[in-house]
């Protein structure tokens, strides 16, 4: 499905339901996607009913990748998206929110990507703060306001045919060289910032990660390429050694 990328992830999280988990396994056979990861089930997902339900994707279920962390489901994908149904939690009220159409229209442009993912939360509650934060965009797919939430197999048949329509219409478009900082280099980096401003003093430990939180989003919505990401990595390094060898003076 598509020329332009390769290697496409579907990744639940805590799924709790094998009817949803059969389904979108189906769905997975349906839009030619490369692999099913899920991360902590909540259910028996090799249950006659998940098996029922995904048909002649019983393949995705026999061969998914399970996790018991969201961070070593994705850590090796170029780019993550993450669909998310809550669109005024406290840390997004600044993000850069956009429709699973215009996603898919963005992730387009660019000329390769390898390994893509796309994260799905919990059916009951969807994804936490920090789950979103390790993502590099954010969608959601605009619904009534009366009635935001949907189910989750449902969600996902939306999300593999946006993307598969927005794949056919770009396809002679001219295309953007992809040099985003992966989900990882991103993540790592903002490891090494957050120990280094707790140490300097400029962060306290109980409000870190709010402003840690803060900071990473900015990132993450200024589209930081990865030789940006290695120059303020490169900076932190610096001060780091600073900090370690004037100690010793």
């Amino acid at each position: 499905m598509g020329k332009n990328f390769s290697n496409l992830k579907v990744i639940l999280v805590e799924p709790n339901g094998p009817l949803n988990v059969g389904s979108v396994a189906r769905l997975c056979s349906n839009f030619e996607v490369d692999e099913l990861r899920i991360v902590s089930p909540k259910c028996d997902i090799f249950s006659l009913e998940a098996k029922k339900m995904a048909l002649k994707g019983q393949k995705f279920l026999k061969h998914c990748k399970i996790f018991d962390d969201l961070q070593k489901a994705i850590f090796d994908c170029d780019l993550v998206l993450a669909s998310c149904g809550r669109i005024d939690v406290n840390i997004n009220k600044d993000s850069f929110f956009v429709s699973s159409k215009d996603i898919f229209d963005w992730t387009l442009s660019f000329k390769k990507i390898n390994n893509l993912a796309i994260i799905f939360g919990r059916e009951d509650r969807g994804l936490t703060n920090n789950e979103l934060l390790l993502a590099n965009k954010t969608f959601n797919i605009p619904t009534s306001h009366n009635n935001p939430s949907l189910n989750l197999s449902h969600a996902v048949s939306i999300v593999l045919y946006e993307l598969n329509r927005s794949s056919e219409n770009n396809l002679n478009n001219e295309l953007k060289l992809f040099n985003l900082a992966s989900s990882k280099e991103v993540h790592d980096t903002f490891v090494e910032i957050d120990e280094m401003l707790l140490r300097v003093g400029y962060l306290l430990k109980h409000t870190s990660k709010a402003k840690i939180s803060k900071f990473k989003n900015f990132i993450l919505r200024a589209n930081t390429s990865k030789h940006e990401i290695n120059v303020l990595r490169g900076i932190v390094h610096q001060i780091n050694w600073f900090l370690n060898n004037s100690k010793k003076k």
